[in-house]
């Protein structure tokens, strides 16, 4: 019975589990609308990718792989699924960068662009940072970007190979969890790679989807793609 019980529990955690992780396909209704209406009722929808070098789009020996990097592999699976629709994608990344730099220029850099959509993707270098200050940072870009009616999608970390993110209390998981967390407490969007990123530690493939230390190739940037498409379908 005891063992009946513990299965039991352990078939719940895992079901809760992946269900957390389901993107919420209402969270977007307008947008999507959006993005169906043709011409002449349509009009430009902007996407926005706020954040450090991997959406950027940087690789190895610092070469930038623009359009094998998940803005531009998401506006191509985006117009394939829309075909009518005028998308910009407009990254306002920064190599190096963390939350803390990117909340200061966020009203100034972002904002002016008219982003119907912000994608915030800062945990990976965020973690040189105190927790604290990189919440604070969040929560101000957060924040002022909901006070102007914007979407915002939450991004948690694609790897580093010196961290082993599948060990308990590696560093990135604070970071990780704390954008979890904000995602649920003001209600934004939340792609949540590094889930995935996990399983490939696990099964060994590490290798497999990057391109250098700490940035992903074409394989790693889709799995990013991956867990940001469904708030589109």
């Amino acid at each position: 019975m005891q063992k009946c019980l513990s299965v039991l529990f352990l078939t719940i955690m895992v079901v809760a589990h992946v269900f957390a992780q389901v993107a919420d396909t209402s969270y977007l209704s307008g947008v999507k609308r959006e993005l169906r209406t043709q011409w002449p009722k349509n009009r430009r929808v902007n996407i926005v990718f706020h954040g450090h070098s991997v959406p950027a789009g940087y690789w190895d020996n610092h070469e930038v792989h623009t359009l094998e990097s998940y803005p531009n592999l998401f506006l191509k699976a985006l117009k394939g699924h829309y075909p009518y629709a005028v998308v910009n994608v407009i990254v306002t990344a920064i190599g190096g960068e963390s939350s803390l730099s990117g909340a200061k220029r966020f009203e100034a850099e972002v904002l002016p662009h008219q982003p119907d959509v912000v994608f915030i993707d800062y945990a990976l270098n965020d973690r040189f940072q105190p927790l604290d200050k990189t919440r604070e940072a969040l929560e101000k870009m957060i924040q002022t970007a909901q006070a102007r009616n914007v979407k915002v999608i939450l991004v948690t970390p694609s790897p580093d190979q010196r961290i082993d993110i599948a060990a308990p209390s590696n560093p990135l998981d604070p970071y990780a969890a704390q954008i979890r967390e904000l995602a649920r407490q003001y209600g934004t969007g939340l792609a949540d790679p590094y889930i995935d990123f996990q399983k490939i530690v696990r099964e060994g493939r590490l290798k497999e989807v990057m391109s250098s230390i700490n940035h992903p190739n074409e394989k790693g940037h889709t799995m990013i793609v991956d867990r940001i498409m469904p708030y589109f379908f």
